[in-house]
């Protein structure tokens, strides 16, 4: 076999994986009939939830965009990227600065397949692609492919989209983002999205709740306060950690109803 078919010979189509439920909620057709079953499931007890992938999904941009434009930042190191849809964060970057340089990081081969198909640099720029797990930092960091296309003695923005909230102990997330954030220069960038219950309903939170009690949800949501504390060590930029659908919003933003965003987003600048 050769490399492509053995990512896709690690993929089991059986099991839900999130950026393949994700795709599903963006509209995507790059998921299987777990995925989609497991969505629905979901969006039973959560109906908010394709608004709140869509609201996440413009925040990355807008985040992304303020780090280059504004921000000056030239390198990424996006973990946890998702199956590649309109906008990635490489094509935002580089829309603003050419010679931006990215590198995707997911644990899904069918992602990594699809972003060696699609995910193309600029010219003057470079994409790079590993597939590893945010629950192994170190795998990542040591990667050849992160030390050959970041110089980390340089600013780099980590972008932590829409992936904390599937770990579930708070120890453990804790360390991989100290472990992330101890690596980065002063100036680096730290950009967060995470779910959250802070703005659902009674009725809706207790029946994400007993998913989640039976096993049947693989996010776990977390409080603004918990969010704020990933950015120890960094200056939170305006306008701080707020629901996605405010973080710095275009004219065209929609204004979803914060009970179906459910998501927190920030961004901080390292001392």
């Amino acid at each position: 076999m050769d490399d492509h078919e053995v990512r896709l010979s690690k993929i089991d189509t059986s099991a839900p994986h999130p950026a393949r439920r994700y795709n599903y909620f963006l509209g995507g057709k790059d998921n299987f009939a777990a995925d989609r079953e497991s969505g629905e499931e979901l969006a039973r007890a959560f109906p908010g939830v394709r608004e709140s992938a869509l609201a996440n999904r413009a925040a990355l941009q807008r985040i992304v965009r303020y780090l280059a434009a504004e921000a000056g930042v030239r390198q990424f190191l996006d973990i946890g990227t998702g199956l590649p849809t309109a906008n990635n964060t490489h094509e935002v970057a580089q829309a603003v600065a050419p010679a931006s340089r990215i590198v995707y990081v997911d644990n899904d081969p069918l992602v990594l397949t699809h972003a060696r198909a699609l995910l193309t640099s600029s010219d003057e720029g470079s994409t790079a692609y590993i597939e590893a797990d945010i629950r192994d930092p170190d795998a990542i960091l040591n990667s050849a492919a992160i030390r050959d296309a970041l110089d980390f003695s340089q600013p780099v923005a980590i972008m932590l989209i829409a992936v904390l909230h599937f770990i579930q102990d708070d120890d453990a997330v804790d360390a991989i983002v100290r472990r992330l954030a101890d690596t980065l220069p002063t100036g680096s960038y730290l950009a967060v999205t995470h779910t959250t219950w802070d703005f659902l309903a009674p009725e809706v939170l207790a029946q994400v709740r007993a998913m989640t009690d039976a096993g049947r949800v693989d996010a776990w949501a977390r409080p603004r306060e918990k969010i704020q504390g990933f950015f120890a060590g960094f200056d939170i930029v305006e306008p701080g950690v707020v629901p996605t659908t405010r973080w710095r919003p275009d004219p065209d933003t929609v204004p979803y109803d914060l009970r179906n965003v459910a998501a927190w987003a920030g961004v901080g600048r390292k001392r």
